[in-house]
């Protein structure tokens, strides 16, 4: 038989299960039993959240490394590269080691049907698993409780905030969503919580399961400051830990600070100076990710973000407010038809002078008339256009030298603009810097 090569398996894979997801353990845990799989890595840090997952497992593993563990991530989706869901110590996975892996998956399932998400984690499990780790910071894909991450008993579960998405799986309450991601916790072991207003059902958990429970703004917080901001929280044995000066970050500090309450349960140094340059340091593609080129002779910034609900409009907008531009910001962005168009696009209306709008390439994507209608009934300025590249062209040949275009509403929305920003030639038509 011809070996797949990554792009067969990933098309495989699509095609695998009747549908893309399908929660449960049930299917998962068997392959995995199949497969002999213990643990990823000595210590497992699994995160869990309706935003700010991405952010704060670089910042985990970041801090880790520095340490000199060898850390895994796994993490989705992805933006350019399936490989970019599994890394260790910052390399992503090869070509041929995923295939290994997802091949070493099939041969163990079976009968068993498993979703491109399950064949994933098992595969990524796998790899972690005979790559020597110290650590494993896992990213659940949806939810929690059901979600195939949650095979592995974390040592530290992190929930990072917790909002209104993906209804149709996590229910349209924040109870119902703290519920289901408060099924990553564990019996006597911590859990910490980024939200300062857990809803009850996540308390109850943590009540029950009798876990040492850290939580923003009584055991850990952090104090802004016009340059720098302060780090107060607990150790393992409850005494009081500070950090004072820490450099402004462009990725949200507070995912930063709640890494930081995980990182100081591990008994590992805190060095302050050490600490501040790995968190300045620490990036993540598409997350509050400024871009600088020259276009036709102007100088202007792309802020790309994949934020994609209310939650993650709302602290994107308070972003924007607090570094306010000359002229107002334009906008390229497109969301998906499950989404919830009217509370992405309510706090950002102050924000953006311009909008430009275009389907994603996706199924399930919104169209651009869609788009357009929803901005236009809240008069806002808005065109549409074909595609989210003939948007960035269109908003950078009206934009002023100088000039912020903000780029958001999905994962395939960024990607469709670093994949145009990787083949702008070095031409009088514009040049990426």
């Amino acid at each position: 038989m011809t070996q797949r090569s990554l792009a067969d398996w990933l098309a495989y894979l699509e095609q695998l299960h009747p549908s893309a997801i399908d929660m449960g353990l049930d299917r998962s845990r068997e392959v995995a039993r199949r497969l002999g799989l213990g643990r990823p890595a000595p210590l497992v840090i699994t995160v869990t959240g309706t935003n700010g997952k991405g952010s704060t497992c670089a910042f985990l593993a970041a801090l880790l490394r520095a340490q000199g563990k060898r850390v895994g991530i796994y993490s989705s989706p992805h933006l350019l590269r399936y490989n970019e869901r599994v890394q260790v110590d910052g390399v992503e996975a090869g070509d041929a080691e995923l295939c290994e892996a997802f091949a070493a998956v099939e041969a163990a399932r079976g009968e068993v049907s498993l979703t491109y998400f399950e064949m994933g984690t098992l595969a990524a499990f796998w790899l972690f698993e005979r790559g020597g780790l110290d650590a494993a910071v896992l990213e659940v894909g949806l939810g929690g409780r059901l979600d195939a991450v949650n095979l592995v008993d974390a040592d530290l579960s992190l929930v990072t905030s917790i909002g209104l998405d993906h209804a149709d799986w996590l229910g349209d309450s924040r109870e119902s969503v703290a519920f289901e991601k408060a099924g990553i916790f564990r019996q006597g072991r911590p859990a910490l919580c980024g939200d300062s207003d857990p809803p009850q059902p996540l308390l109850d958990r943590v009540a029950e399961l009798d876990c040492p429970f850290f939580l923003k703004g009584r055991d850990y917080d952090l104090h802004l400051g016009a340059t720098t901001w302060n780090w107060s929280g607990l150790d393992r044995q409850g005494r009081p830990l500070t950090l004072d000066g820490l450099p402004l970050l462009d990725l949200p500090m507070e995912n930063a600070a709640l890494a930081l309450q995980a990182y100081a349960l591990l008994d590992l140094p805190l060095n302050a100076a050490a600490i501040a340059r790995v968190l300045k340091e620490t990036t993540v593609t598409g997350r509050l990710d400024r871009r600088s080129i020259t276009w036709r002779g102007k100088s202007l910034t792309l802020l790309l973000d994949v934020g994609h609900n209310p939650q993650a409009a709302v602290y994107l907008a308070g972003r924007l407010i607090a570094r306010p531009t000359s002229n107002p910001r334009r906008a390229v962005f497109g969301l998906l038809a499950d989404k919830d168009l009217a509370g992405v696009i309510q706090p950002l209306l102050l924000e953006i002078g311009q909008w430009a709008v275009a389907a994603l390439p996706s199924s399930r994507s919104r169209t651009a008339a869609e788009l357009e209608a929803a901005l236009s009934n809240v008069n806002a300025l808005v065109q549409a256009y074909a595609g989210v590249s003939e948007a960035l062209v269109a908003q950078c040949d009206d934009a002023q030298d100088g000039d912020e275009i903000l780029v958001f509403g999905s994962f395939y929305c960024v990607a469709e603009a670093i994949e145009w920003l990787e083949s702008l030639a070095e031409d009088d038509n514009g040049r990426a810097g």
